[in-house]
């Protein structure tokens, strides 16, 4: 026998479906805002070290890793992904440092974002024993793009509203309303408000 639910019922069961069953929180997160969700299947360490604002989404098949010791090293990492963040799947983002994502922000899938990289001496050893070094704290400003397969490396802050193309690495910090592409990736247009349209930037 079906039984129909009024509009308002079936909401709130949808809701408790995607949050228990579907997505449910991860154990001992940081902090995980109203109606926010990190899709299952997923893999996360150092769940105490990552925030997630309200209203947003981390799709299937991401890796968030707070990285607090590594190779003999204790760190204090953050992950901060602030309210009505939506991040594609495949994405990877590690933090020995600080990673913020403000407000608003879509990234597409398979984008990597990092603050640090594994010790490079010939003389060492092996890579993946080698000491973790930081590069510096990321910064994605608020409302802004990043697009398929796109490399967001250490020590880089976009500023609010930036555009990456797909397949770009960024290596080097722009401001507001910057849309860049390549590797590494450079300043291709920039918007302008006043005219209310992205500017193609001539060299």
């Amino acid at each position: 026998m079906y039984i129909s639910l009024p509009p308002t019922t079936r909401s709130i069961l949808k809701r408790l479906v995607r949050s228990y069953v579907l997505s449910p929180s991860p154990l001992g997160i940081g902090k995980c805002g109203a109606d926010s969700y990190i899709y299952l299947p997923r893999r996360i360490d150092g769940a105490g070290y990552i925030e997630l604002g309200k209203r947003s989404t981390i799709d299937k098949y991401s890796w968030l890793n707070a990285v607090a010791y590594y190779a003999g090293e204790s760190f204090t990492p953050r992950i901060f992904i602030g309210d009505d963040v939506h991040i594609g799947r495949y994405a990877c983002i590690a933090s020995i440092n600080s990673i913020i994502i403000e407000e608003g922000c879509l990234t597409s899938e398979y984008v990597y974002i990092s603050d640090h990289a594994h010790g490079l001496s010939p003389e060492a050893g092996l890579i993946v024993d080698q000491k973790l070094e930081s590069k510096g704290p990321v910064c994605i400003g608020a409302h802004s793009f990043i697009g398929y397969r796109a490399c967001v490396m250490p020590g880089v802050s976009l500023g609010k509203h930036c555009v990456v193309g797909a397949n770009s690495v960024v290596t080097s910090s722009f401001p507001d309303y910057s849309m860049v592409a390549g590797c590494p990736a450079r300043l291709i247009k920039r918007y302008s408000p006043t005219q209310k349209k992205w500017l193609v930037i001539t060299t």
